[in-house]
């Protein structure tokens, strides 16, 4: 037997429901009630309070045109209107980083690691950083840009498949082998590192 929905839930439906029939009193309702948490949550994600308002703009627009579609069986309002903000505050940074090319995104790393003052210290460092980089080079630029994403960007396997724009499973079989390649040139390069 399926679940009644909550009074709240009804209360919330129902300025939803006012706002697609563009009742300009449950359309302020709705923005008021909801605009606290939307904004909140897209400055969590972007940390930029001016594209948090842009956001929280499109988000509205995104609810008043899409809120012929929402089931009140399936989830609360609150929950369906963050799971857009969340999908539109994600797409907005994206938007706004630059998208490197493959060698451009691999040479952006060795500057970024051979400029650090702390890491430029010592020479032994910077070669083996340039020696790292030659071997990244080697692999395809996918697998590049994963094994980058993943060991230097600390991003998930998700968040590569995400950024990458390309399945879980591909994500993943990228860095698997991306890593597996490089530790065969790493090994073979200098032979009397390998551990036992």
């Amino acid at each position: 037997m399926p679940r009644l929905p909550r009074a709240d839930r009804v209360a919330d439906a129902s300025l939803l429901a006012g706002l697609a029939l563009a009742d300009p009193q449950a359309a302020g309702a709705f923005v008021r009630r909801f605009q606290g948490a939307v904004f909140g949550l897209a400055l969590s994600i972007t940390r930029d309070p001016g594209l948090a308002e842009d956001v929280s703009q499109e988000v509205f627009v995104k609810v008043w045109r899409a809120a012929d579609s929402y089931d009140i069986r399936r989830a609360s309002v609150l929950t369906w209107l963050l799971t857009i903000t969340r999908n539109t505050a994600i797409d907005a940074v994206r938007a706004r980083r630059p998208v490197p090319t493959d060698t451009e995104f691999l040479d952006q790393l060795v500057e970024d690691t051979l400029g650090s003052p702390d890491l430029a210290e010592t020479t032994a460092h910077r070669l083996e950083t340039e020696r790292a980089v030659q071997r990244l080079h080697q692999l395809s630029p996918d697998q590049a840009r994963a094994v980058v994403l993943a060991v230097v960007g600390g991003c998930t396997a998700r968040e590569v498949s995400e950024r990458e724009q390309i399945p879980l499973g591909t994500a993943k079989t990228r860095i698997r082998d991306g890593l597996q390649r490089l530790r065969a040139a790493y090994v073979g390069s200098d032979p009397e590192e390998v551990t036992p």
